[in-house]
């Protein structure tokens, strides 16, 4: 499958984080903890999505709820495709959002994803995948079935089967930078699709365990196998002040937060 036959113009890959909260976001509401009642920026949290720009294209991963204000607040005003994690709604429920998008480019949204979301969305959101009308009235999106690696404008793209506890999620690897959210396992036929990485956004809900989600020290484990050479963490739930879990973290992870940008040379992850 691919994307396009005109590469990525820029050399590097740009991944701005639009939201790294949990479902339920930071501050909580009616919460008044260390991390709800901080002035510190970085412990407000959106919900959990990316932004990743290469060259003159846009990908976003996953549409939450916050988009509108997200792409506001970073000043987006173009994406070319999404790339599904799976359809809980702090992942997907913004989608009408992407109307907005449409009607600027005058075109359609190609939406990438396993089946079980895909199928998820053609129930919900079927008159998202219409065509267009003359004022744009509505969202125009495609889908797109993806089970193994294909190439975006010339850059790789390869979605990392997860399980997010009885859900199969997906992670998503474009060039050398891995985005791995929601999920309680890693299969070990996706840790291969995993080595050699520059950057890994990496699931870390909360200090207790969770059936569908890692825990800090889970997070710290996986983080360690992998090996990246830098992880960030994301998914986060108001329990996870920034500071407090900053001096948890060993040497090679960070905690991540919201409008956090990286950039990264595509040359080792472009076909």
């Amino acid at each position: 499958m691919t994307g396009s036959l005109v590469p990525a113009v820029s050399d590097h890959l740009e991944l701005t984080i639009l939201g790294c909260g949990s479902s339920s976001g930071s501050p909580a509401i009616g919460c008044h903890c260390p991390t709800c009642a901080s002035d510190n920026p970085k412990n407000t949290r959106s919900r959990c999505s990316a932004y990743v720009r290469l060259g003159e294209q846009a990908l976003v991963i996953d549409t939450g709820p916050d988009l509108r204000q997200q792409a506001l607040r970073e000043g987006l005003s173009r994406i070319d495709a999404v790339l599904y994690t799976h359809p809980h709604a702090d992942h997907l429920n913004g989608i009408d959002d992407l109307r907005a998008f449409c009607y600027v480019k005058k075109g359609p949204i190609t939406l990438y994803g396993n089946a079980f979301t895909l199928d998820n969305i053609r129930s919900r959101f079927h008159y998202a995948l219409m065509p267009p009308s003359p004022v744009w009235d509505k969202p125009v999106l495609v889908l797109e079935e993806v089970a193994q690696r294909f190439d975006f404008h010339g850059v790789a793209v390869t979605p990392i089967p997860l399980q997010h506890g009885k859900w199969p999620c997906l992670g998503w690897r474009i060039g050398n930078v891995a985005w791995l959210t929601d999920l309680s396992h890693i299969p070990d036929d996706s840790l291969a699709l995993l080595e050699g990485l520059d950057v890994l956004f990496l699931d870390c809900l909360r200090h207790d365990p969770y059936p569908s989600h890692l825990g800090v020290q889970q997070s710290f484990e996986w983080a360690q196998r992998i090996a990246a050479r830098r992880t960030i963490l994301i998914h986060m739930t108001h329990q996870l002040e920034y500071r407090a879990l900053t001096a948890e973290c060993p040497p090679g992870i960070e905690v991540g937060y919201d409008g956090l940008t990286i950039r990264v040379p595509l040359s080792a992850g472009a076909e």
